[in-house]
């Protein structure tokens, strides 16, 4: 390579040669126009050529520089420059190993950003970015460079979901630059908090109770939402949301949904709003008796079951509640879930309004014809019936007449003669029953049955056989201090007094012992009352037969032999 002195000397020619003087003067011209241009500096340059691998830049430096084409390309890979463009780029080197000068369009793009940084975070200016990620501890923003915007900084309230974020654009305050380290922190929540004050400001000079305003719906919980009403939020609970069911305030709003409401309370002091939805439309209860009048037919939805009965939406906001015993006349409805079903269409019949209580009673079974008040067409008294054996209490059995219609057979009614400890001594559950028919009571669902009303009353038929002053005969079946007790058939006993005892063996009860056979006269007959009364002594006495004959005829027929006897000892 020839030297410049050389190169110029050339340029005049050999016999034109200029002299000394001006050689060094133009020398020291051309040297001039780079020392200017130094290694990380930004500087305009001009693209001469633009090939598919390389852009060809002129800085006006004694060699061109080349640059990448990935440099050059937009976001859809289309090159962005063509020759003749301007473009700043950052001087590297000023001579590579092919004696280009080394350039960057991208570091000199992120010049100027770091420059319009530092510069907002001077000024606290608001920069606006695009998030690209969620990294640790926040998230990783697109403002021309790289910047970290930490999750205590994205907003006034704790953002759950980051990754909602990605890919969003949001205005911000530059609170950290460090060029050096290439450190930059952001904030949003600074810049609301700062929007909020002056909304805020705005909206107390307004506010009072009773005012309609609009809002914007800010979070939502369990038991309300929150709602922005210009710098300060106010607080719809759920109660307030609707005049009719909401089981979570979700069903009823939404994040961001747009909202008029009306102020209910107010507290300067702490600044606390209380907010009203429904209040703003017409409460349904006030017109609830006139447009539910008691008998009429009605359809609702099945919104809700308990334990004890299911609750019919009538229309928004109106509701009313079927009890589960006014499910069925007959069946046994142990749990309303066994009849209806949440989201069933159902009708029934307005049984009651209480407008104050909020609240209505409809009836299931009223739309049906009750089943008990022609029972007694279907099962006159008197009438046998069959029927099987559903449950066993204490006091007696209840038979299944048909499908939802029960009968009781009281103890006292199952046999006329045994004294049973308990209904099982004779039923069991399941067993396949006759009984008749002793007593229907519609009003009360009650269905009266008798088992020993089937068979012959024997207490008639000894009545019927035996008369005061017969002799008979039976074993003793109990003892007690005030006499014996004897069985004289089955299911039939009478009583011996200690005073009818044997007269020759006093008053002692020793030689009537229980399962002795001893042989008695009658002495007392009582059919309404089912009692005989029984004597030994009679039986034994010399002169019983004339004594009682006598006693007979002269007194009245209806006095007992006992009667007598005690007449004697008076």
């Amino acid at each position: 390579m020839t030297n410049t002195e050389d190169v110029v000397t050339a340029g005049f020619g050999g016999d034109e040669a200029m002299d000394r003087e001006e050689y060094e003067r133009l020398l020291a011209m051309y040297d001039s126009s780079f020392r200017n241009i130094t290694e990380g500096d930004v500087i305009e340059g001009t693209v001469l050529k633009v090939s598919s691998a390389e852009v060809i830049v002129d800085v006006g430096y004694k060699s061109e520089g080349i640059i990448s084409i990935a440099e050059f390309l937009d976001e859809n890979g289309q090159v962005t420059v063509q020759p003749g463009d301007a473009v700043d780029v950052l001087l590297e080197r000023t001579e590579d190993r092919d004696g280009h000068i080394v350039l960057s369009r991208e570091k000199a793009e992120k010049m100027k950003i770091w420059d319009d940084v530092e510069k907002a975070y001077a000024e606290r200016r608001v920069v606006i970015g695009r998030v690209i990620e969620r990294i640790k501890g926040g998230l990783a923003v697109d403002i021309g460079v790289r910047a970290f915007l930490p999750g205590s900084q994205i907003d006034v309230r704790p953002v759950r979901n980051l990754d909602a974020l990605k890919g969003q654009e949001l205005r911000m305050r530059v609170i950290k630059a460090n060029k050096k380290r290439g450190n930059i922190v952001l904030s949003r929540k600074v810049l609301i908090e700062e929007e909020n004050a002056e909304k805020k400001k705005n909206t107390l000079a307004t506010i009072a109770e009773g005012k309609v305003m609009p809002g914007v719906v800010k979070n939502i919980t369990d038991y309300g939402a929150f709602i922005d009403l210009g710098g300060i939020d106010g607080l719809l609970h759920v109660t307030d949301m609707s005049w009719g069911r909401a089981q979570h305030p979700s069903e009823l709003f939404k994040v961001n949904d747009d909202v008029e409401v009306i102020i209910l309370k107010y507290d300067a002091a702490t600044e606390r709003v209380s907010l009203g939805y429904k209040q703003l439309h017409a409460d349904p209860w006030s017109s609830a008796s006139e447009r539910y009048p008691v008998g009429q037919r009605i359809s609702g939805k099945v919104v809700s079951l308990t334990d004890y009965g299911a609750f019919v939406e009538l229309e928004p906001g109106v509701e009313g509640l079927i009890h589960v015993s006014e499910m069925s006349w007959s069946k046994r409805v142990k749990h309303p879930s066994k009849v209806l079903t949440i989201g069933d269409t159902v009708e029934s019949m307005v049984l009651g309004v209480d407008p104050e209580a909020r609240r209505i009673s409809l009836g299931l079974k009223q739309i049906e014809s009750n089943p008990w008040h022609n029972l007694a067409e279907r099962y006159p008294i008197g009438a046998r019936i069959s029927g099987k054996v559903r449950n066993l209490t204490e006091f007696g059995a209840f038979v299944e007449v048909e499908e939802g219609i029960d009968g009781l057979i009281h103890v006292s009614d199952m046999s006329w003669s045994k004294r049973l400890a308990h209904p099982s001594d004779v039923l069991k559950k399941g067993d396949d029953v006759e009984a008749m028919v002793l007593n229907i009571d519609p009003d009360n669902q009650r269905l009266s049955l008798g088992l020993k009303q089937l068979t012959t009353d024997i207490w008639d038929d000894f009545f019927a056989n035996n008369k005061v002053g017969d002799i008979v005969e039976g074993k003793v079946v109990r003892v007690t201090n005030f006499g014996a007790f004897v069985e004289l058939s089955e299911g039939i006993e009478g009583l011996i007094h200690v005073s009818e005892f044997d007269a020759g063996q006093g008053d002692s009860e020793t030689e009537i012992a229980v399962d002795s056979t001893i042989k008695m006269r009658i002495i007392k007959l009582s059919p309404t009352e089912r009692k005989i009364g029984l004597s030994v002594r009679a039986l034994k006495s010399d002169d019983y037969e004339s004594n009682w004959q006598n006693y007979a005829t002269s007194e009245s027929p209806e006095v007992t032999l006992g009667d007598h006897f005690k007449h004697r000892r008076s």
